[in-house]
């Protein structure tokens, strides 16, 4: 293989990896989001100032509170999987051809990994069997999203992937047991490549930069103390001895600067790459995911909540009004101010005024902002698909066990698109594990 076509290829993936920008921005939004940060979008004020929502409503004197509601449906949803797959004994590695289960720990994988594909609508999983730290064997591992790259693709089934990879950041003794194939010249080779990346500008290949020079460097560079190699799949075409067209993956590493690491063949039986991937919905090739469907009513909770405190924080609450000429000379206010905070306590007046005093208390309940609050909270419960049966709230106790099997299978028809999509992404996983070993 040409280096021309090698760095056709890397330039291939690069671009891939680009062209998932907007994706990558809007998954660390959902993420901050089902974790707690909450006000850090940014917006324009009445003025036209941008600014961190947080800052902004600081800004108005008010306070940005957070219910952080997406979290608890993140895990209401993934304990019902757990409790789903202990109930149906899913992950049992009682046959010969699902050893892997209990070396994978898989059931802990698939939970972490079901709780990226509720925030993101991504999964990936990379199915390989590989030699470390001395043991050789199958190894599953869960694949973030930020080093994760595919070429544009609509087929569900992932029937039309093309290219597919990702990028690794290992350590250099890692790097030279996987690719130094015991030389100590190729070893050396390795690492003055990979001391001149670190911290050179001009090591990256100016070709593979172009106009987007500041992502692309973020595709060649590892975090400080790594090496980075970048794996790719590619679906190549080669003409047989008979002259007919035969489709092979064939997988290529490299280095940041271009050169290549190691080539081959799909080696595993499935003849296939070695990721398992799901992207939901992926309605015209687009994700979106269950985490991005409750993002507005969760800051509409947000903002209802913040209101309610400032208006209950600005409301007279047991303010006393007290007529001037009700005090008496040898009285002073700070005494009149101590008695009325105590119980029991007796403050003298002079009853010489028309107005005796008294004690002012603003109801803030007839503003509508708490029946808002509720709705809200209903529409979120709605919206999410996660109810009082789902998460086992509000269940009475003359509710029979019949009745309530049955509202639960009812109350998780919205929740069963994607738990079943999950599912059909842990049996491609399954099997490309059952045909590695």
């Amino acid at each position: 293989m040409t280096t021309d076509t090698n760095l056709r290829v890397l330039a291939a993936a690069r671009d891939a990896w680009l062209a998932a920008g907007a994706f990558r921005l809007r998954r660390d939004r959902y993420k901050r989001y089902t974790y707690g940060d909450q006000w850090s979008d940014i917006i324009a004020d009445s003025s036209g100032r941008c600014a961190a929502e947080a800052d902004l409503i600081a800004e108005s004197g008010r306070k940005p509170l957070t219910n952080n509601m997406i979290r608890q449906i993140v895990k209401i949803v993934i304990g019902r999987y757990r409790s789903a797959c202990r109930d149906e004994n899913i992950y049992a590695a009682d046959k010969p051809s699902r050893r892997y289960v209990g070396d994978n720990a898989l059931l802990e994988l698939d939970c972490r990994m079901l709780e990226e594909f509720l925030i993101s609508g991504c999964a990936v999983q990379r199915i390989a069997v590989e030699k470390r730290r001395g043991v050789e064997r199958l190894w599953i591992d869960n694949v973030d999203p930020r080093t994760f790259f595919v070429n544009s693709f609509k087929d569900p089934r992932g029937n039309d992937i093309e290219l597919i990879g990702m990028l690794h950041d290992m350590s250099f003794p890692e790097i030279v047991a996987r690719f130094a194939g015991g030389k100590r010249g190729r070893a050396a080779a390795l690492a003055r490549s990979y001391a001149v990346a670190s911290g050179d500008a001009d090591f990256y290949p100016t070709a593979l930069l172009g106009e987007a020079a500041c992502d692309a460097t973020d595709f060649f560079n590892a975090p400080a103390g790594r090496c980075r190699a970048i794996e790719t799949w590619t679906l190549d075409c080669r003409r047989s001895t008979s002259r007919s067209i035969d489709f092979v993956w064939q997988c290529r590493w490299f280095t940041p600067d271009g050169a290549l690491l190691a080539s081959y063949d799909s080696p595993y039986p499935h003849g296939s790459h070695p990721f398992a991937i799901k992207l939901y919905p992926l309605t015209d090739g687009e994700v979106h995911s269950f985490v991005e469907d409750v993002i507005d009513q969760q800051r509409c909770i947000n903002r209802m909540i913040v209101l309610i405190d400032h208006i209950i924080g600005s409301s007279a609450k047991g303010v006393l009004l007290f007529p001037q000429d009700q005090k008496p000379k040898e009285v002073d206010w700070k005494e009149v101010a101590d008695t009325w905070s105590r119980s029991n306590g007796v403050i003298p007046i002079t009853g010489a005024g028309s107005q005796l005093p008294q004690q002012v208390v603003t109801s803030s309940a007839d503003c509508g902002a708490y029946q808002l609050l509720a709705l809200q909270m209903k529409l979120f419960d709605n919206i999410s698909g996660v109810g009082d049966v789902i998460a086992g709230r509000n269940i009475s106790p003359s509710t029979g066990n019949a009745l309530y099997e049955s509202q639960l299978r009812n109350s998780t028809i919205g929740l069963a698109d994607l738990i079943d999509s999950f599912a059909a992404f842990r049996n491609e996983r399954d099997r490309k594990a059952e045909k590695s070993q």
